[in-house]
C-alpha cells in the first residue's frame, strides 16, 4: 500500500507549532552541537569530518527554518525534562524528513508522462525541480571565506559604514572572529561541565549565549563598538517573523542571526549564519540608502574583479594577468571589454564577473524568476565572455588596457578558456548552469566554467602553479555534461585526490559531497591553523619529488607553446606511469654519466593517442635539436599518432633542456614508410628498468658506482 504524502504546507505548519513549544531553544542548541562540531585528537583527519556529510545530519537551511519558526512566538527558555527534549528532537527530524519527501513528490507530480520520450524534454528546468537543490544544496563557501573576504568586499564602503553604523567592516570582522573562537571554547567547557551535573540539567544553550562585555574582554575591543556590531546583526525588537509562512518565504533568521535574550545577552545558534550575514548584509543596508545604492553597486563589481585579479596573479604572476582590457575594431570603435585576461604560453583565460544574486522569488520555485535571475547573473556574463573570446580567436581587433596601452596577444592561441564569476553564494549554481546555460564552444574556445569567488579562491590556493590550474580548468570544462555535484568544491577535491579523468564510456559521473572532506580539511589547516595535512594525498604529492615533477616545474618557468601541451599531458598520467617514466629518466642519466654516451627511450601513451620520446645528452642545441625532431617524426609516424612530444634532458641533473610538440593528423606516406622501414620498436620502459635493476645486483658494494659519481656503490646508489 502506497504511503500517503502530506502537503508540504501542512507539514510546515505542524513544524511551526512544534518550534514554539516551551524550551524548544534547547533542542535547537543540541542539534547545532551534534551536527556541526568536529571532534579530533592531535591532528584533524578527513575521517573526523565524515559525520558532516551524514544523511541524518540537519543542514543549515533546515536549522534556520527551525530558528525562524521559533521566533514566531516569544521564546520560552525554560529547560524541559530530558524526555520532552528527546521528543522535540525526534519530532523535528521526522517532520523535516517528511518535508523533503513532500518536496520531491511535488516535483514528480509535475512531470507529464506523455512528454518523457519527446526530444529535448528536460523536467529539471522547472521551478518545482529546482526548489529541492536550491534548498538542500551544499554550502559553496567556507565560513572563514565569508568572514575574511568581507573586509575586501566593503573596503570602499568604509566611510558609509562608519557614518551610518558606527563601526568599520574590519571592526565587524574582528568581532565575528572573536565570537567564533569564544563559542568554540564555551562549547567544550559546557560539554565537560555536564559530566559533573545530573542529566536533567544538561543543555548546550549556554555555549550559544554571550554578552557584549564577554566579547569585548575576549578580543580586547571597545565595548561600545562591540554593542554596535552585535546590534546591527540582531533581530529587531518585537520582530515575530510574520512573513515566514512557507518554507521559501523571507526568514528574518537568515538576515539577522543574533537573538536578544531577556537578560540582555545575545544568542547565536550557527556561526556560519553570522559570517554569511557579515559578507552579505552590509550591501542591503546600503541598498536602503537611495543616495548611496549606486555607489554600493559599483563597489560590489569592483570587488569581484579585483578579487579575481589578485587570486589569479598568485598563480600566473602579475605580468600575465591583465584587468579591464578594451577590444577595438578600429581606433574609435570599441566592441567589448574583458574584465580579466590571463595569458600563459599558447593559452588564454577570459573571465567576466557578475554580482547578481538569486532572488527570494526564484528560491520559491518561480520558473520565470529563476530563469530571469540566471540570465542576469550567468547567461549575460557567459555571452559577454564568449563575444570577447571570439574576437580574440578571429585575430582582427586591437587590445588596450585601462591606460590605453596596446596589449599584444600571442599570434596563435591553442585554447581560450571562458570563466563566469559570481561574487555571492548562488544556490545549486552548477546544477542550474547545466540546465539553462546556452553557449557554442569551438575548437579553440572552451565551454564556460561557471563558479563563485569561493571556488576560485580554493582553486588558486590548491592549484597554485599555472599548469596545475589550467590543466584542471581544461578537464573541468571538457566534462561539462558528464559531471554532477552539488558544488564545485566537491569536484575540485576529487581532482586533487584522484586526478579528474572521466572515461569516454561513462556518460554521467555523480560525486557525493563527502568527497570534499580532504579539501575541507586542507583549507582549514591552511586558513585556520588547524593541525593536519594542508595538502591532500594525490596529484600534488605524487608528482612533486619525481623527475616528471621537476619537468613540469621547468615547463612552467618557460611557458613555451611547444612544451605546455606536454605539461598538460604529464599531469594526466597515472601514478604508476609517472613513477616508471621518472625512474627511466633517472636511469638514462646514470648511463650517460657512466659511459659518456647519448641515451634515449620512448613511451607510448596510447590512451590519449600520443607518445613521449626522451633524449638524454649534452650535445649542442644545433645537433641535439634536429636529432630529437627527426626521432619524434619517425616515432609519431610508426605509432600512427595524432601528437608526439619530445624532450631533451641533461644527464647531470635530469633537468629539461628543450622540448618539441608535433601535432597534426597522421597520413600514410611512402617516403616515411621507407625511412622508418628498419626502425625498431620503442624502448620498452619496463625492460629498461629491469635491466637497470639487474645491473645493480651485479655491482659489488665496494665497486665504483655505475652512475659515474666516482663514489663506491655502497656510498651512492645502493640505498
Amino acid at each position: 500500500m502506497a504511503k500517503i504524502v502530506r502537503a508540504e504546507q501542512e507539514i510546515f505548519d505542524e513544524l511551526a507549532r512544534l518550534c514554539t513549544s516551551p524550551g524548544y531553544a534547547h533542542a535547537i542548541a543540541y542539534l547545532c552541537f551534534r551536527d556541526n562540531m568536529i571532534r579530533y585528537s592531535g591532528e584533524m583527519k578527513a575521517e573526523d569530518m565524515q559525520h558532516l556529510f551524514s544523511k541524518s545530519r540537519l543542514i543549515r537551511t533546515e536549522i534556520l527554518t527551525l530558528i525562524g519558526l521559533m521566533l514566531k512566538s516569544p521564546i520560552d527558555y525554560t529547560l524541559p525534562p530530558p524526555g520532552i527534549l528527546e521528543k522535540y528532537i525526534e519530532a523535528t527530524e521526522t517532520l523535516l524528513e517528511e518535508i523533503h519527501h513532500a518536496m520531491s513528490a511535488s516535483f514528480r507530480q509535475t512531470i507529464d508522462p506523455t512528454r518523457i520520450t519527446k526530444a529535448g524534454f528536460n523536467p529539471f528546468t522547472s521551478g518545482a525541480a529546482l526548489r529541492e537543490p536550491i534548498f538542500y544544496g551544499g554550502e559553496s563557501a567556507y565560513s572563514f571565506q565569508y568572514r575574511d573576504f568581507a573586509s575586501a568586499k566593503y573596503a570602499n564602503d568604509e566611510s558609509w559604514l562608519i557614518a551610518n553604523k558606527g563601526f568599520s567592516i574590519l571592526d565587524a570582522r574582528n568581532v565575528v572572529f572573536a565570537i567564533s573562537r569564544l563559542q568554540d571554547e564555551k562549547a567544550i567547557a559546557v560539554m565537560h561541565a555536564m559530566r559533573e551535573k545530573p542529566q536533567e540539567t544538561w543543555t548546550f544553550l549556554p555555549s550559544n549565549a554571550f554578552s557584549v562585555q564577554e566579547i569585548a574582554d575576549y578580543g580586547y575591543f571597545d565595548s561600545v563598538i562591540v554593542d554596535k556590531v552585535l546590534s546591527a546583526f540582531a533581530i529587531p525588537p518585537d520582530e515575530s517573523n510574520e512573513r515566514f509562512r512557507a518554507l521559501h518565504d523571507f526568514n528574518i533568521a537568515n538576515a539577522s542571526p543574533l537573538i536578544r535574550m531577556p537578560d540582555g545577552n545575545f544568542l547565536l545558534f550557527h556561526i556560519y549564519s553570522l559570517v554569511e550575514a557579515l559578507y552579505e548584509a552590509p550591501f542591503y543596508w546600503m541598498g536602503d540608502d537611495k543616495t548611496y545604492v549606486s555607489t554600493a553597486m559599483r563597489n560590489r563589481g569592483i570587488f569581484t574583479e579585483q578579487f579575481a585579479v589578485e587570486r589569479l596573479r598568485q598563480v600566473f604572476g602579475a605580468e600575465n594577468v591583465l584587468a579591464n582590457i578594451d577590444i577595438y575594431e578600429s581606433k574609435d570603435t570599441k566592441l567589448a571589454e574583458i574584465d580579466v585576461l590571463v595569458l600563459f604560453g599558447n593559452r588564454a583565460l577570459v573571465l567576466q564577473a557578475k554580482s547578481k544574486r538569486l532572488t527570494l522569488e526564484a528560491r520559491r520555485g518561480n520558473d520565470l524568476q529563476i530563469k530571469d535571475d540566471f540570465k542576469k547573473s550567468i547567461q549575460d556574463s557567459s555571452d559577454q565572455a564568449y563575444r570577447c573570446a571570439k574576437l580574440i580567436e578571429e585575430g582582427k581587433c586591437s587590445f588596450k588596457d585601462g591606460s590605453g596601452n596596446v596589449v599584444t596577444l600571442p599570434a596563435r592561441l591553442k585554447r581560450i578558456y571562458v570563466i563566469c564569476l559570481v561574487s555571492d553564494h548562488y544556490p545549486a549554481l552548477s546544477f542550474q548552469a547545466r540546465q539553462f546555460l546556452k553557449f557554442t564552444a569551438t575548437h579553440t574556445i572552451s565551454p564556460p566554467f561557471v563558479m563563485d569567488v569561493f571556488a576560485l579562491d580554493a582553486m588558486t590556493e590548491m592549484l597554485s602553479s599555472p599548469l596545475h590550474f589550467l590543466s584542471y580548468v581544461d578537464r573541468r570544462t571538457g566534462y561539462t555534461d558528464k559531471l554532477m555535484a552539488s558544488h564545485e568544491l566537491t569536484i575540485l577535491s576529487y581532482h586533487l585526490k584522484r586526478n579528474l579523468w572521466v572515461d569516454d564510456a561513462h556518460t554521467m559521473v555523480m560525486l557525493d559531497d563527502d568527497i570534499s572532506a580532504d579539501l575541507d580539511l586542507a583549507m582549514l589547516v591552511r586558513r585556520e591553523g588547524i593541525p593536519g595535512k594542508g595538502t591532500p594525498e594525490g596529484i600534488l604529492t605524487r608528482l612533486a619529488t619525481t623527475a616528471l615533477g621537476s619537468m613540469v616545474k621547468a615547463i612552467e618557468a618557460r611557458p613555451d607553446p611547444a612544451t605546455i601541451d606536454l605539461g598538460f599531458t604529464l599531469l594526466t598520467l597515472g601514478e604508476d606511469t609517472v613513477l616508471k617514466v621518472s625512474a627511466g629518466i633517472e636511469q638514462l642519466a646514470k648511463q650517460g654519466i657512466a659511459d659518456g654516451k647519448n641515451h634515449d627511450f620512448t613511451v607510448g601513451l596510447r590512451s590519449s593517442g600520443t607518445g613521449l620520446t626522451i633524449h638524454c645528452n649534452d650535445d649542442p642545441i644545433g645537433v641535439a635539436g634536429p636529432a630529437l625532431q627527426g626521432h619524434c617524426y619517425a616515432r609519431k609516424y610508426t605509432e600512427q599518432a595524432q601528437t608526439w612530444f619530445g624532450v631533451c634532458v641533461r644527464p647531470s641533473d635530469q633537468m629539461l633542456r628543450f622540448g618539441l610538440n608535433l601535432d597534426f593528423p597522421w597520413e600514410q606516406d611512402d617516403t616515411m614508410d621507407a625511412l622508418t622501414k628498419n626502425m625498431g620498436k620503442p624502448t620498452n620502459l619496463t625492460a629498461l628498468l629491469r635491466q637497470a635493476a639487474k645491473v645493480r645486483t651485479k655491482v659489488g658494494r665496494n665497486d665504483p658506482c655505475p652512475c659515474g659519481s666516482g663514489k663506491k656503490y655502497k656510498k651512492c646508489c645502493l640505498g
